[in-house]
């Protein structure tokens, strides 16, 4: 329902944004199917969107602001002006919902003052098809919805997360941005002829924040109980605001930037420290207990020794027993150790740990340590490839030793077997929950599905051959769930 784009000329972008000109994209869509229920309903919704804009202007311009508190539910969001492309899902509520004065819960659904307004001025002088679309814009519920299919370009089908039941939708734009297990709030609109999205927030909502709309689902289930029934298009109007507060809430979660911590909740902040040693023997030896668990015979199998049998370097994980957060954990890895020569690299990934190794590393070597210096960096600081490229150009070979493959196939080995641990531990989106717990009840299920789906496309995002990207299917068969074939 947002106001018609400006003319796009023939050799500009298409807006769609695929990165070709508009008479090679979309243009062949609109010039084939100008007269289409799709393009009748497009170009309705935009004539009916400018009118009521231009009426909300002159009738109702000094009530935005206490409009868009409204729709926010608090007393200080974000400016407007600050938060334009919240415009696309305020604004409909704007013209179509907002009421200074709203009507009880129990009354069936009625439009908002704007629109309201606007019936009254234009009567019966509306055109058939923008009645419709202004009809469906009051009467049909806001939901949450999970997409099922996609096919970039022309449509989806969609789910309904909260009543159930799918519905395919002409949708060009939308269509290529998103991909199944993506969920979106927003109004399908559904006319005689054809069925589209009458406003949708900007806002992709990742499947790994879907356990706070089971949530809802699970509240409204409840509310409804005592009638012994499920619910309903009605139930959604009627608890139209709580729906919106999820939104809210999932909308303010996904801005604010996570809390990264460690396995022991401490700030994740990556150190590496390097030092210098009097001879890698006698570092492996003196160091070679904080590989917890892990014997020097084994140790050594992975190291380069020269001729003779002295030792070039060696990598030693830093280990510790168990851990004070994931209880059910036979070891935690608190870091990695490079020996290489009369050089010592450690990484870590927290303060508290870098703390505790130096002192570690300064204690059982004294005077055969020297620290040279300590690096850090945050995880949310990204460096543009080509000073990655030079960063590592200045870093001595000496310092960086290429990890011996068999060692760095067990410690691959070690992390899968950590990350399967998972089912095992007891997580907050599912209600303290283990994996293994949660997945003996409906809404459970769906919220482990919906994590997992999230863990993958963390996997996509990683491009470096060299980081490890653990084996997610590995733990749904071990959770008896349907492996994924992505």
């Amino acid at each position: 329902m947002s106001p018609p784009y400006p003319k796009t000329g023939r050799n500009d972008p298409c807006p769609c944004g695929s990165g070709k000109k508009y008479k090679q994209c979309c243009l062949k869509v609109a010039s084939a199917s100008d007269d289409s229920p799709w393009r009748q309903q497009r170009d309705a919704s935009g004539r009916l969107a400018q009118e009521m804009l231009n009426f909300a202007r002159q009738k109702f311009a000094n009530d935005l602001d206490a409009a868009w508190l409204d729709f926010n539910q608090e007393d200080s969001p974000l400016p407007l002006e600050e938060d334009e492309a919240e415009g696309q899902i305020f604004l409909p509520y704007f013209l179509f919902d907002w009421d200074p004065e709203p009507r009880p819960r129990r009354r069936p659904p009625a439009p908002g003052l704007i629109a309201r307004s606007y019936l009254l001025k234009t009567g019966s002088r509306l055109p058939e098809l923008e009645r419709l679309i202004l009809e469906q814009a009051i009467t049909q519920p806001l939901s949450f919805y999970e997409v099922v299919r996609c096919n970039p370009g022309e449509g989806m089908v969609l789910r309904d997360v909260l009543i159930g039941g799918e519905v395919e939708v002409i949708e060009r734009t939308a269509s290529r941005m998103l991909q199944p297990g993506d969920l979106g709030y927003g109004q399908i609109c559904g006319l005689p002829e054809v069925t589209t999205l009458g406003r949708l927030a900007p806002l992709c909502i990742p499947p790994s924040n879907k356990a706070a709309i089971v949530g809802l689902r699970r509240k409204l289930q409840k509310k409804v109980a005592k009638q012994n029934r499920e619910l309903t298009v009605a139930d959604l109007i009627r608890y139209r605001e709580e729906i919106r507060t999820t939104y809210l809430d999932v909308r303010d979660a996904i801005r604010t930037p996570p809390r990264l911590t460690n396995t022991d909740g401490d700030p994740l902040v990556l150190h590496t420290l390097t030092f210098r040693v009097g001879s890698a023997h006698a570092a492996f030896e003196a160091l070679a207990p904080l590989a917890r668990g892990i014997s020097k015979q084994e140790l050594l199998k992975f190291a380069k020794l020269d001729g003779d049998g002295t030792l070039l370097s060696v990598d030693l994980p830093w280990q510790k027993k168990g851990n004070r957060i994931h209880k059910d954990w036979e070891n935690t890895l608190l870091g990695h150790l490079t020996i290489s020569g009369r050089s010592l690299v450690v990484d870590v990934n927290s303060e508290k740990r870098a703390a505790k190794i130096r002192q570690e590393i300064e204690r059982r070597l004294g005077i055969l340590v020297t620290h040279q210096r300590t690096v850090t960096q945050r995880p949310e600081a990204t460096l543009k490839p080509e000073k990655r490229q030079t960063a590592n150009r200045s870093q001595p070979k000496s310092e960086r030793p290429a990890a011996d493959p068999a060692f760095t196939e067990e410690m691959q080995a070690e992390i899968q077997r950590q990350v399967e641990n998972w089912i095992f531990q007891k997580v907050p989106a599912l209600g303290g929950r283990t994996p293994m717990e949660a997945i003996g009840d409906p809404d459970g299920k769906e919220i482990v599905e919906s994590l997992l789906l999230g863990w993958e496309r963390q996997n996509e995002t990683i491009t470096d051959p060299r980081v490890f990207r653990p084996d997610i299917n590995a733990i749904r068969r071990l959770l008896q769930l349907t492996p994924s074939p992505r």
